[in-house]
C-alpha cells in the first residue's frame, strides 16, 4: 500500500505545487481510491505511475475549489477513455448538484455507472477489507475527515506441519487460510484456525481535510500508523491560519504527538512557501513531533 501525492498546495496551484488530491493505492495490483480532486488533478494523475483503471473511488473533504474543481474533468475523460467499470464519489453535501449541474451544463455525460454519496459523519464505507469512516473538522465550510482502517488479515498457513500430519495439498488449503474447518476423506476434521501463525495487524490512515485545531482530531487520528494533515502556515502565523480554517506547522504536530500517531506526513503548504521554505517548516513540526515528512507533488510513501 501507498501514498501518492498528486497535488500539495493551498488554494491555487502554484509553479511549485497543484492543488490537493492525494492517492491511495490498496493493493500490488493497483486499485486505487483518491482524496481530494483539485484543479489539473487528471493532469497530474497521467503523469505519475498510477493507472486510470483502477481508480474506482474518490472521498471529497469538502467543496472548496481547490478540492473539487478537477472532477468534472476526470469524470468525462473516464467515458472518453471507454472504462466501463462503477465508480463512486463520497463527498459533503452538495457533491451531487455541484457533478450533476458541471456535467448538465457543459454538455457532458458519463458511459459508466456513477454513483454519488453525499456523507455525514460516521460510517462511509466497509468492503469487508477497509472500513472508511468521516469525522468533522473545523473549516469554515462543512469539512471531514477520513479515517481508512484495514482489517487485520489470518496469519500464515503452516503448510509444513499440515503435511507432517498427513494433511495433503489441495484447493481445501484455501479454506484452511481463512480458518475454517474441513473434512478430509478419511474422515478426520481439520480446523484450519489450529495452523494459523498470528493475525497480521491491519494499517490505519487518517486523512485530514482543511482544518483549524478541533478536539475531534485526536480520536480521528488515534494511534494510526500514517496521519496526513494540512499545514497551511508556519507557526508565526497562527492567528492568520485558525481564521481561515487552517492550522499551523506546531498545530499539526501536536495532533500528531497526542493522537499517538506514528508517522505525519504534513500537505497544503501556502503558495508563499517556495522551495528554500520547506526545510524551516519542516523543522517546525519535527520540533513538536520527529516522525514528520513533507509531502511534494508525486510523492510516493510507502505504508
Amino acid at each position: 500500500m501507498h501514498l501518492t501525492f498528486l497535488g500539495t498546495g493551498a488554494g491555487a496551484p502554484s509553479l511549485q505545487r497543484n492543488v490537493t488530491s492525494i492517492a491511495f493505492t490498496r493493493s500490488i495490483r493497483g486499485e486505487t481510491w483518491l482524496f481530494d480532486c483539485g484543479e489539473a488533478t487528471q493532469h497530474q494523475f497521467m503523469r505519475s505511475a498510477l493507472k486510470p483503471g483502477r481508480l474506482d473511488k474518490i472521498f471529497i473533504t469538502h467543496l472548496h475549489g481547490d478540492h473539487i474543481f478537477g472532477l468534472p474533468g476526470l469524470l468525462t475523460s473516464r467515458s472518453m477513455a471507454g472504462l466501463s467499470e462503477p465508480f463512486t464519489v463520497y463527498g459533503p453535501k452538495g457533491i451531487n448538484t455541484f457533478i450533476e449541474t458541471a456535467l448538465s451544463l457543459s454538455g457532458s455525460f458519463t458511459t459508466y455507472p456513477l454513483e454519488i454519496v453525499e456523507i455525514e459523519a460516521g460510517l462511509v464505507l466497509d468492503d469487508g477489507e477497509f472500513r472508511v469512516t468521516a469525522w468533522p473538522l473545523n473549516h469554515v465550510i462543512e469539512c471531514y475527515g477520513y479515517r481508512i482502517e484495514q482489517y487485520d488479515k489470518p496469519g500464515f498457513l503452516d503448510a509444513p506441519r499440515l503435511k507432517a500430519e498427513g494433511v495433503p495439498r489441495g484447493p481445501w488449503y484455501q479454506q484452511l487460510k481463512q480458518g475454517k474447518k474441513i473434512t478430509l476423506e478419511d474422515g478426520r476434521v481439520i480446523n484450519g484456525a489450529d495452523y494459523l501463525g498470528p493475525a497480521i495487524k491491519g494499517k490505519t490512515l487518517a486523512i485530514f481535510g482543511d482544518t483549524a485545531p478541533t478536539d475531534i482530531a485526536l480520536q480521528l487520528a488515534a494511534h494510526v500508523d500514517v496521519m496526513v494533515h494540512e499545514t497551511t502556515l508556519e507557526a508565526a502565523m497562527l492567528e492568520k491560519a485558525n481564521g481561515r480554517g487552517h492550522s499551523t506547522t506546531l498545530q499539526a504536530a501536536e495532533v500528531a504527538k497526542k493522537a499517538g500517531a506514528k508517522r505525519m506526513i504534513a500537505t497544503h503548504f501556502s503558495s508563499r512557501y517556495l522551495p528554500q521554505d520547506m526545510a524551516r517548516l519542516l523543522a517546525e513540526c519535527q520540533s513538536i513531533f520527529p516522525a514528520t515528512e513533507l509531502a511534494q507533488d508525486f510523492a510516493v510513501f510507502t505504508l
